[in-house]
């Protein structure tokens, strides 16, 4: 036993291939091997002899264990440093180019305004972008012959009943409908919505609109205004200021335009707030009595609020986007002038 160790350390002192190196490891710890034999010697040996010889052998073959693992990793790194030595890479040759993509604006920010407001128990809403005027107009009290039609006159498929929607609230009647005035309700709607405008630079002919709906008992516009503040503080800053201004809505009473103080210039005026202090993002307010009742909700119990947001508006304000119709064009070297760790 003495000496197998400094035989072994002899023997493969000069190997260099991993198989002639396991070979020898097979000979002395193989089932039949020197060591295995020696174990085996055990079973015949007295109670006395085993405890003497039992801890060397056992320590003998930990030691003859490691030997052999520390050859072959020797063996292995000599190998692999030939072969890095023998196969090297001329690294100046010219590389191919990869091109990355980028996430696309849009879809990013309606996606994070999403996670805000499912974190805050909505549901994200799907519905049809050819909708019935019923659905688009009237049902959103904005009968036949209404001047407010003007503003959010669309494209018409059949006549004067179907349409591309104009907005994304057809999707809050429908659901309301489909609750049956029985339990609240929390949705937004974003999607793409259409209008009869010139395009230029702050307006489109087509556009996405993120459109929010709570209905539930006892809602005032201080419940509107928590929720708006949530949604702006998270997109452009804790220190974000929101305000209220009285307006007109047809499927709102009363109506509200949703400013933030200007996160450029911190209120003080600049270019991008045209030196108000203020930029508007949404229309919003208490949802009408008219509307809850065509969606099947008793207002003298029910009510509710719901808001309004461009995504194009958004994303023009929190990525710096002057043109709108940068988003529908098809110059991806536009894409370089956005802020690319901001957009991923």
């Amino acid at each position: 036993m003495e000496n197998i160790k400094d035989d072994i350390l002899e023997i493969i002192k000069d190997v260099n291939d991993t198989k002639e190196l396991y070979d020898i490891r097979v000979k002395y710890l193989g089932k039949k091997g020197v060591i295995s034999e020696l174990l085996a010697d055990l079973g015949k040996m007295s109670i006395e002899e085993k405890k003497v010889k039992g801890p060397i052998i056992n320590s003998l073959k930990q030691e003859v264990t490691k030997i052999f693992d520390d050859k072959n990793r020797e063996i292995e790194l000599k190998i692999l440093n030939d072969k890095l030595k023998n196969e090297k890479i001329d690294i100046s040759l010219p590389s191919t180019k990869v091109i990355s993509g980028a996430p696309n604006i849009l879809e990013k920010l309606i996606e994070e305004v999403e996670e805000i407001l499912m974190s805050m128990g909505y549901d994200v809403v799907d519905g049809p972008e050819v909708e019935e005027d019923k659905f688009n107009f009237e049902m959103l009290n904005i009968p036949k012959g209404h001047p407010a039609r003007d503003a959010q006159d669309t494209f018409y498929i059949e006549g004067e009943e179907i349409l591309l929607r104009s907005q994304t609230s057809p999707v809050q009647v429908r659901t309301m409908l489909a609750n049956k005035g029985e339990k609240p309700i929390r949705m937004i709607c974003p999607g793409k919505t259409y209008r009869r405008d010139d395009d230029d630079a702050t307006h489109s002919h087509q556009f996405m609109q993120i459109e929010g709906l709570l209905v539930d008992k006892d809602i005032s516009l201080s419940d509107l205004k928590g929720t708006v503040d949530v949604i702006v503080k998270k997109l452009f800053g804790q220190d974000i200021v929101t305000r209220f201004r009285p307006s007109y809505y047809q499927f709102t009473e009363p109506s509200v335009e949703v400013d933030i103080s200007c996160f450029n210039c911190k209120g003080k005026g600049c270019n991008i707030c045209k030196n108000t202090g203020w930029i508007t993002v949404a229309g919003a307010g208490i949802v009408h009595p008219n509307v809850l009742k065509m969606g099947g909700y008793n207002p003298k119990i029910w009510s509710g609020f719901a808001f309004g947001f461009g995504a194009e508006r958004l994303a023009m304000l929190k990525y710096g986007i002057n043109d709108l119709r940068v988003f529908y064009n098809t110059d991806l070297r536009e894409l370089n002038n956005f802020d690319r760790k901001d957009a991923e």
